[in-house]
């Protein structure tokens, strides 16, 4: 696995090798978003990966979609993360919580208020949706006006203050996957003609205000921020000027010094190249699709300093141990299991005897 197991600093964090936990949800936290204790024995287990990034987890009450995902707004949901931290420091991890507002990507029904979701234009995603009543269409959502922007920035300040006081080593800004900053670099999803839509400038501002606002709040060293140049997750099209929008966020980001930028890679690997150019920091590639034999390819390519593994990482807790061992036959994942429900797919998976 050559480099794989070289150690690396991220941010202020000591890390023992080259993987890290990617983002999952797995919609097993309490209704009032508080994670489980289930959680804290699902993130403890994958403490050997080094660097856990968690789930998405709502900065808000309007930053919900899903039902049973966590949030990192309010006293309960502090006290249930504090025991995941604590644990997975523990046993030798360190945890960034990913703050995702999925923006238009939700339903009133699985919301705390009931509300119409916000976005940056009031387009629907042509999708369904999971609720307690079944896959529903999903509603179009209210505009986000102008005067509220401030509002929604505070939010994220105050959950990243909140990650930090339930004991997490950082944050991970979600701006990709179709969710509400990203919304804002699509040409279909925002329609706006104020500072936040038209030109490449304008549709980056919030994303960008955004993480300045969190490192302000937190620090620079604390704060990552993730990317899915050309997803098509959420019904999100970026256009044309997709990667010259990336590449003006990348090179403003960079500007801040953040802990690292993660990347979700569909296979541009021009603007992969583009963005290591343009980075300066730490970089984090989640290449989709990529062969557990390939794991390394980016690091020997100096296209990634990081590599956070997803569904691996869900079957087999002890993965480390597993690929250092090598040739041992890793856990498939049961798909049936990813999202809801309790210990099943979650918590059981065997580990190395």
């Amino acid at each position: 696995m050559g480099n794989l197991w070289g150690k690396i600093k991220v941010g202020n964090m000591e890390l023992p090798h080259r993987l890290a936990l990617a983002p999952m949800t797995r919609s097993r936290a309490h209704t009032d978003g508080t994670p489980s204790d289930l959680a804290v024995e699902y993130y403890s287990q994958r403490a050997s990966l080094g660097l856990l990034i968690s789930e998405g987890t709502q900065p808000s009450e309007d930053g919900q979609g899903y039902l049973n995902t966590p949030g990192i707004y309010n006293e309960n949901h502090i006290k249930g993360w504090e025991k995941v931290s604590d644990k997975v420091h523990e046993n030798g991890g360190y945890l960034f919580i990913q703050l995702m507002h999925v923006g238009r990507m939700s339903h009133p029904d699985n919301t705390p208020h009931h509300r119409k979701a916000l976005a940056p234009s009031p387009i629907a995603a042509e999708e369904k949706i999971f609720t307690s009543k079944g896959l529903l269409d999903i509603p179009a959502p209210r505009e986000i006006q102008t005067d509220e922007i401030a509002r929604l920035i505070e939010e994220f300040r105050h959950a990243a203050a909140s990650a930090i006081q339930a004991g997490a080593d950082g944050v991970e800004i979600h701006g990709a996957n179709g969710y509400l900053l990203h919304q804002f670099f699509g040409e279909n999803t925002n329609q706006r003609t104020d500072a936040y839509g038209g030109s490449i400038e304008n549709k980056a501002r919030f994303a960008i205000e955004v993480t300045k606002a969190v490192v302000d709040e937190i620090g620079a060293d604390k704060v990552g921020f993730r990317i899915s140049p050309g997803a098509p997750l959420g019904g999100v099209r970026e256009g044309e000027p997709g990667n010259r929008l990336y590449e003006y966020l990348v090179a403003e980001l960079n500007k801040l010094e953040l802990a690292y930028l993660h990347v979700m890679h569909l296979g541009n690997e021009q603007l992969l190249k583009s963005v290591r150019e343009k980075w300066s920091g730490i970089l984090l590639v989640n290449r989709a699709g990529r062969a557990l034999e390939d794991i390394s390819i980016d690091l020997y390519q100096n296209l990634a300093d990081v590599i956070p593994v997803g569904s691996w990482a869900i079957a087999n807790p002890d993965l480390v141990v597993r690929l250092k061992k090598e040739k041992i036959k890793l856990n498939e994942i049961n798909k049936d299991t990813i999202y809801g429900g309790g210990a099943e797919g979650y918590v059981d998976y065997p580990f190395l005897q």
